[in-house]
């Protein structure tokens, strides 16, 4: 065990929450997990729900500081920020796969709190930027937004699970042509 309690607690429930959901993860599983008493659980977190919105808030930052790294600029063509948009989800999904999955399956449960959901909103502002702006451009199909990002962050993210299940092995090459099929899935032809 780390000498950071709270870390080794967000950790724990982060595989967990990944691996069983909210519903199917308790607070003493976690302690367990984390190599702490319950009571210390509850020294950093309310209860459940504090945790996991903690936890979801965090890994949101996380994905979001990626996303943000060596952004192109607002005039780059909308190609090369879409492929930006792949790339840093991908490398956060190598890095943190666990904590993509805890993403995508609890973006939209019910205990998460205004805090969480204006998190998800801003993260999925980023990717909505470069869609509608391409929509604009006559470059990305003139679908509703929220359709074409589930479309291609929802296709994303079921690829990272096989991946990191060993269902299929991740190449570059294979990265650069799923990132190809996600562009082609929603560009204008």
């Amino acid at each position: 065990m780390s000498k950071n309690k709270r870390m080794d607690i967000l950790e724990a429930a982060l595989e967990l929450f990944a691996e069983r959901g909210y519903d199917g993860t308790t607070v003493p599983t976690i302690a367990d997990q984390a190599q702490v008493g319950a009571g210390t659980i509850y020294r950093y977190f309310a209860n459940k729900e504090v945790l996991v919105n903690s936890l979801f808030q965090e890994c949101i930052q996380q994905l979001t500081n990626t996303l943000m790294t060596n952004v192109p600029p607002a005039a780059a063509p909308i190609r090369e920020r879409f492929k930006h948009i792949f790339f840093r989800i991908s490398e956060y999904a190598g890095a943190r796969g666990q904590a993509l999955t805890f993403i995508a399956s609890h973006s939209d449960a019910p205990f998460l709190n205004e805090s969480s959901r204006e998190m998800f909103e801003q993260f999925l502002d980023l990717i909505r930027g470069v869609i509608d702006e391409g929509k604009e451009q006559g470059m990305i199909c003139p679908l509703p937004s929220n359709a074409l990002i589930a479309m291609v962050y929802g296709a994303m993210v079921q690829l990272f699970n096989m991946m990191k299940t060993g269902a299929l092995e991740e190449t570059p090459g294979l990265l650069a042509q799923i990132e190809e099929c996600c562009w082609n899935a929603i560009r204008v032809h």
